[in-house]
């Protein structure tokens, strides 16, 4: 006597509805490394912030950490990198919720932000500085000249470390302008509004070169060595074979001529390439 299940019409579809099934779920399962290298193509998400990462006049995505972005995925193989313009407040958020697949940002390690997302090792460190109006008037030169004078008001944007350190070294909120972008904090100064803006050297630099003769960038900022910037591309937490698979081939060209001559154009050097690890960094 067979102990085989009848092959009727109705046990047919049973079987068919559940290999219906397992296939939806294996492929529910397949992993964004998995999918976007199917599909050669991946979302970058970035905020309109020179020289990190903006949007040009015709319209395209370029800036240090985009570029480097562009270049990694097209050794992995995938040729489509497409751009999705977030504010820099919501890139966290923006990734967890899945409209685009990594953060390329020119984004700080920090160890708040390790607990929301994981991070490949840095391409960069960098010091902050400040802009001011032309001559530094108000002669600030660190976030304690800041917090030593209350009618001076310090534009940050919003989401940055920046404004962790600002709180820590005694600014209070009454002085502090949050803003969207770079944009908003070079209009700020420029207006009066603001006394100062702060963000990295680079970008300050930046904003001073677009702002013609009625601002600054006052280089000589006494910071805590601890604020010194290392920016990295972010991945969800779940993707950490996608960050890793990242991560090898930065290593390998990280500090490289090919490198190098990639980010000149907004500002690096040799002097910004760095060896320490995330893994470091969001243990601290």
């Amino acid at each position: 006597m067979s102990n085989s299940i009848p092959r009727t019409p109705h046990v047919l579809r049973h079987l068919f509805v559940a290999c219906a099934i397992f296939g939806l779920a294996t492929s529910a399962y397949a992993t964004t490394l998995e999918t976007i290298t199917k599909n050669s193509s991946i979302r970058i998400g970035y905020a309109n912030e020179t020289p990190f990462a903006f949007t040009e006049t015709d319209g395209r995505v370029t800036g240090e950490s985009p570029e480097i972005a562009k270049v990694i995925f097209e050794k992995m193989g995938i040729k489509t990198v497409d751009g999705v313009l977030t504010e820099w407040g919501s890139l966290i958020p923006g990734l967890r919720a899945g409209r685009f697949d990594v953060i390329a940002a020119g984004m700080y390690i920090t160890p708040e932000r390790c607990k929301q997302v994981i991070f490949t090792d840095p391409q960069y460190q960098l010091p902050d500085a400040l802009l001011t109006a032309k001559g530094n008037p108000k002669n600030l030169h660190s976030y304690e000249d800041i917090a030593k004078n209350p009618d001076v008001k310090l534009a940050i944007m919003a989401g940055t470390v920046n404004l962790k350190y600002a709180r820590d070294s005694g600014v209070k909120d009454a002085q502090i302008l949050q803003v969207p972008d770079t944009t908003a904090q070079l209009q700020a100064v420029r207006a009066g509004r603001a006394d100062a803006a702060v963000g990295t050297q680079l970008t300050m630099k930046g904003l001073a070169s677009k702002g013609g003769d009625k601002v600054e960038a006052v280089t000589e900022f006494k910071d805590d060595p601890s604020h010194t910037g290392y920016g990295a591309l972010a991945f969800r937490p779940e993707d950490k074979d996608l960050r890793d698979a990242v991560n090898a081939e930065l290593k390998k060209w990280l500090g490289s001529e090919e490198h190098l001559k990639t980010v000149a154009p907004f500002g690096f050097d040799k002097s910004n390439v760095t060896s320490k690890t995330a893994a470091e960094l969001c243990a601290q």
